[in-house]
């Protein structure tokens, strides 16, 4: 499961960008487990309809007593992304922790139990964790993702960055980590590399409201009024509820000298998400 993450403030700009699952299909002899492959299936998560059928398949396997310590891992890893897919993040670090205990060098479940601690609001815990995948495979690009994203929640731009540009030179083609770099790299004031990475970002998705959102923040921050207008409406056709772009339009139309067209959008910002002047103080925009 991809966790797709946008906006910074308190809303929802979110990669954890990775809670996966592993396939069981590859580890199981057919032979021996004739009777659970629809349960094998289910907990390879196949029917993505809901968490519910992941769920389902993975705690039959459990209760099926396999005798294999990996598999066993694979199962409890998997049940775990479908609860923090569904929100129960508890039962999500528990399932993880279970596969930890079977195998303590699972690279997957130390990631998926960050992201969990994460959505938690426990960031010190999910940057032990994400850091443990990483000394476990040096080349894990999402952990390296998911960690920037938590030293973001924690005003810490610089090592964001830092494990920013690692995930990109591991993975180029990430391009929820081009969109996140530039966001990162418009609050520390590096304009026009984030404005790059914007346009890299918008080259791999047009559709993406998040990286034109992102530009819409480089403009702001150069004080381009127009350029970032034009991108939060581009924004704002894709996503209306964007309260980022809302807020971003409404400061740089307040600073063309539209007043009303300024407050109303900023208004409307505030009601979707109450906090984010004090976010758009912490990027540098009084």
């Amino acid at each position: 499961m991809q966790w797709i993450r946008h906006r910074k403030c308190g809303a929802t700009r979110s990669v954890a960008l990775a809670v996966a699952s592993t396939s069981l299909l590859t580890l199981l002899a057919t032979s021996a487990l004739a009777q659970g492959l629809s349960n094998v299936d289910l907990c390879n998560g196949r029917d993505r309809s809901s968490p519910e059928p992941q769920i389902t398949g993975c705690t039959e396997l459990i209760k099926a007593g396999v005798d294999n310590p990996r598999i066993l891992a694979i199962a409890y890893n998997n049940r775990g992304d479908a609860y923090t897919g569904k929100g129960d993040y508890d039962l999500a670090i528990q399932d993880f922790d279970e596969a930890l205990k079977l195998n303590p060098n699972y690279a997957k479940s130390f990631n998926n139990r960050g992201v969990a601690y994460q959505k938690k609001g426990d960031y010190d815990r999910a940057i032990q964790d994400f850091t443990a995948a990483i000394n476990i495979d040096p080349n894990y690009a999402n952990a390296f993702a998911n960690r920037a994203e938590t030293y973001e929640k924690k005003n810490d731009y610089g090592n964001a960055l830092n494990d920013l540009n690692e995930a990109l030179r591991i993975q180029p083609d990430l391009r929820l980590v081009w969109n996140d770099r530039c966001w990162t790299r418009a609050v520390l004031g590096d304009l026009q590399p984030a404005l790059a990475d914007c346009n890299q970002a918008i080259h791999l998705d047009p559709n993406s409201a998040s990286a034109l959102d992102s530009r819409g923040l480089t403009y702001l921050k150069s004080g381009q009024w127009g350029l970032a207008i034009t991108d939060y409406n581009s924004a704002l056709k894709i996503d209306p509820k964007l309260p980022t772009s809302l807020y971003g339009r409404g400061y740089a139309k307040l600073k063309t000298g539209d007043r009303a067209g300024g407050s109303a959008d900023i208004a409307a910002a505030v009601a979707l998400e109450q906090n984010i002047a004090g976010d758009f103080l912490r990027y540098g925009l009084q």
